[in-house]
């Protein structure tokens, strides 16, 4: 009985440490994914955006942004909800910087033309749990659409 007691601990223990080591880039990687994944279509304008946000935003050159989505698309494969994602990215950044992020998700959602309900819905689940008021989420999706607009003038 105790011997089993101590393997569950350890087990627990070692999913704990696995979910500790989501750095920040792989969280907002992971959020980016679910949300081009929330219509269930995955459209090449989203994976591109996705890569961009991600050398330019993180810093990161091509092939290590290439491989960090690959890694983000194998965490959500797995993950059960958003939780280790979103708060690893709460702890690294501040309110202003959280409105900066919703608006890189509107940004994937709007990448393939459209914004599916789904999308809109995830967007707006992930801004309540980044602790983001929903006049924020607003502006953050207007200042995207508007942006949009321009690009395409």
């Amino acid at each position: 009985m105790i011997a089993h007691l101590k393997s569950l601990l350890s087990s627990f223990n070692q999913q704990n440490n696995t979910k500790s080591a989501i750095d920040f880039e792989t969280g907002l990687a992971a959020l980016l994914v679910e949300v081009m994944r929330a219509d269930g279509k995955v459209a090449l304008e989203e994976v591109e955006n996705i890569h961009t946000i991600l050398t330019t935003y993180c810093d990161l050159p091509n092939e290590a942004a290439t491989h960090l989505l690959d890694k983000a698309k194998g965490l959500v494969e797995k993950a059960i909800d958003l939780y280790s994602f979103v708060n690893v990215v709460n702890e690294h950044t501040s309110d202003i910087e959280r409105i900066e992020i919703i608006e890189l998700l509107w940004q994937v959602a709007f990448s393939d033309g459209s914004v599916d309900g789904h999308e809109d819905h995830l967007i707006r689940k992930i801004a309540g749990l980044m602790y983001v008021a929903h006049a924020d989420f607003i502006q953050a999706k207007i200042h995207v659409q508007e942006s949009r607009q321009k690009a395409s003038e």
